[in-house]
């Protein structure tokens, strides 16, 4: 479930969710999202702790905070999109 407490804060509640899911639905909710926007995702997955921080370096976002609890919660924050290299395929498009 997703809910949009403002404009730049949005909370994601994956709990009962099993791997890969947890990760597939922060990429999701992230693509929508604003950059400089946090999201706050609830997972109780044992392999969150290991597969969300992988997750998050991989696509450059920045993973602010981890509390550990019943559900682990990640503050995620949503990074710009990657400029392309001057004289790239993408940036002569």
């Amino acid at each position: 479930m997703v809910k949009a407490l403002n404009e730049d804060l949005v909370r994601l509640d994956l709990r009962g969710l099993r791997c890969p899911l947890p990760v597939l639905r922060i990429r999701k909710a992230l693509r929508g999202m604003e950059p400089g926007s946090t999201l706050i995702a609830f997972c109780d997955d044992p392999l969150a702790a290991v597969d969300v921080p992988h997750f998050v370096r991989t696509t450059g976002d920045e993973l602010i905070e981890i509390v550990d609890g019943p559900a682990r919660a990640f503050r995620i924050r949503r990074a710009a999109p990657a400029r392309p290299e001057p004289g790239s395929r993408a940036a002569s498009s």
